[in-house]
């Protein structure tokens, strides 16, 4: 996984000032970003498929460049072809004419009659030889180019897949709407409640309640947060590097913020993404020097 040049000017820069902006040091899911990192399971299949397309697309406007010079190429040797057999049938008939002109010499209509000849069978020659090519073009075309129908159904199989990963996701955010307990507490009833069943780990039910408390728009920060956390707890990386994102986005200097940076650079070190998470290990200790998660940060950097 990789981040932006953003984010890895200002962490080398200027560690210290990186967390006066903390939201844009995540790039976590942004699909749109020139290298994503951080995605889910289904956001790595519609990367995949992106950029699948975007191969076919290159290639079939390469090959449509290519059919393009090979059909004005087909259209000469065409062309070609036409005159050359035009001009055999002219030379047959005035062969036809000079047979039944009776005002010249035989020896003379003999030595015309040789040439003609000679012409015809060079030119039949030369015809026969266009012919080859012009099938040896076709055969190439055939064998090498993407038909537009190709392109289009493979569109369609993207799109429709996109749809049905939206009505997944949409589909499971919305199950803790649904729960008829849950829409009779109030919102802080509801936090108290999702705060429970994380504590004894029951960390479905939780996820469900803050989900709900997101849909409610109840200090969704937090929500966002705790959700991270218990992704984060199942080993689901880069999923809880995509709430931490959208957590620090929407309040960054929460107090959960030392654990959040931390357990985001655990995450990218877990992921594979050592030299990031070095630089998170780093920016913890710069802003928390004095905290528990630096020391820990220090502990882990020593490692890499």
């Amino acid at each position: 996984m990789k981040y932006s040049a953003i984010i890895s000017a200002f962490i080398v820069a200027v560690p210290l000032s990186l967390f006066a902006s903390e939201p844009s040091a995540f790039g976590a899911g942004d699909l749109t970003s020139p290298d994503p990192y951080g995605l889910t399971p289904n956001e790595e299949v519609i990367l995949k498929t992106k950029k699948e397309l975007k191969k076919i697309e290159h290639k079939s406007k390469s090959q449509e460049s290519q059919l393009d010079s090979l059909r004005e190429r087909i259209d000469g040797l065409q062309s070609i072809i036409e005159s050359l057999s035009r001009k055999a049938h002219n030379n047959k008939v005035n062969l036809e004419k000079l047979k039944d002109d009776e005002n010249r010499s035989l020896t003379n209509m003999s030595e015309y009659e040789q040439r003609l000849a000679e012409s015809i069978e060079e030119n039949s020659k030369k015809i026969e030889e266009m012919k080859s090519i012009l099938l040896e073009t076709t055969t190439e075309l055939e064998k090498n180019y993407v038909t537009k129908d190709d392109y289009n159904r493979l569109v369609r199989r993207f799109n429709n897949f996109k749809s049905l990963v939206s009505k997944e996701l949409k589909t499971g955010g919305s199950k803790s709407s649904h729960s008829s307990k849950s829409n009779k507490l109030s919102s802080a009833e509801l936090a108290k409640l999702a705060k429970k069943n994380f504590d004894r780990k029951y960390y479905t039910k939780a996820i469900e309640e803050y989900e709900e408390l997101i849909a409610r728009n109840y200090k969704p920060a937090y929500a966002h947060y705790m959700i991270g956390e218990m992704k984060y707890r199942r080993k689901n990386y880069a999923e809880a590097l995509t709430y931490f994102k959208k957590s620090s986005q929407l309040y960054s200097k929460a107090s959960y913020m030392p654990t959040l940076l931390l357990h985001s650079a655990i995450a990218m070190d877990k992921t594979g993404d050592k030299a990031h998470a070095r630089k998170f290990y780093n920016a913890v200790i710069a802003k928390y020097p004095n905290s528990k998660e630096a020391k820990e940060a220090k502990r882990l950097l020593a490692k890499l």
